[in-house]
């Protein structure tokens, strides 16, 4: 059977744990056929975040244009972008690149910007509109909607924010927040609604996030609804963790097991 086409529209890690690198192997993992547009290139380990080196906009269009030319992409997601003007080259290819799951990307894990002047009023009016899905975690999702975002009750309020931005739907990722269990609440126009998942306990975090937006992605290509495929992709986040739970990978935050090379952790 011929796969679903996944595009990833970021950034690169050279250490291969957020990023470009991390979208392709979730995509693997899913068994969907990932392509990729570069927005950027970083520079940075898993300890944090040296030098970012933006692609210009009009070669992020020729690589967009090559993909969808040739490919019929069900579903595309955005991660770090670069520049702020990159999102209009989105956004001006938004009929041909399926479901749209916007990653909006500020800072990398280890807190290190990733936001050139000008990224968050493109993520409020360009990008966030078009989107199928928006899915910031909870200090994106403070800066996007300018509120403190620090509770279940606050997330559930961003959530609908972001709706009424005109996603048609938002996840706000809770894996920031203490407790046993990790809550990411979901909203589209009928309301808000919570999805829980197990937290695991690891410093192996790196791309979490990258891993949550490519897996959702995935999921709506294969044909999951907008909350089945948020369901979905926390689990898959969860056993990525899990797998990657006892890594020795770097000197920082370590990278998520996308593939499942820990059989054992399931």
């Amino acid at each position: 059977m011929t796969p679903a086409v996944v595009l990833s529209v970021a950034g690169s890690d050279p250490g291969g744990g957020a990023g470009l690198q991390a979208d392709l192997r979730t995509f693997a993992a899913l068994g969907v056929h990932g392509a990729s547009a570069l927005c950027a290139l970083t520079v940075q380990d898993t300890t944090g975040v040296s030098a970012l080196h933006p692609v210009e906009p009009a070669v992020v269009a020729d690589q967009i244009d090559a993909v969808v030319g040739d490919l019929a992409v069900l579903a595309t997601k955005t991660g770090m972008l670069g520049r702020p003007d990159t999102a209009s080259v989105v956004t001006a290819r938004r009929a041909r690149l399926g479901a749209l799951v916007v990653d909006p990307v500020l800072r990398a894990s280890t807190g290190d910007s990733l936001a050139p002047t000008g990224m968050v009023e493109a993520y409020r009016k360009v990008l966030i509109p078009v989107a199928t899905v928006v899915c910031p975690n909870l200090d994106e999702a403070s800066v996007l909607c300018g509120m403190p975002v620090a509770d279940v009750s606050a997330m559930e309020d961003a959530a609908v924010a972001l709706v009424a931005m005109g996603a048609s739907a938002a996840v706000v990722t809770g894996g920031h927040l203490e407790g046993e269990v990790v809550v990411d609440v979901f909203a589209d126009r009928s309301g808000a609604t919570a999805l829980r998942r197990p937290r695991v306990a690891t410093i192996n975090d790196h791309g979490t996030g990258c891993t949550f937006s490519a897996a959702l992605a995935a999921y709506l290509a294969l044909g999951h609804c907008p909350v089945d495929a948020a369901g979905a992709a926390g689990r898959f986040v969860a056993r990525a963790l899990t797998g990657a739970a006892h890594w020795h990978l770097g000197r920082g935050r370590g990278p998520l097991d996308q593939l499942g090379w820990d059989a054992e952790a399931g």
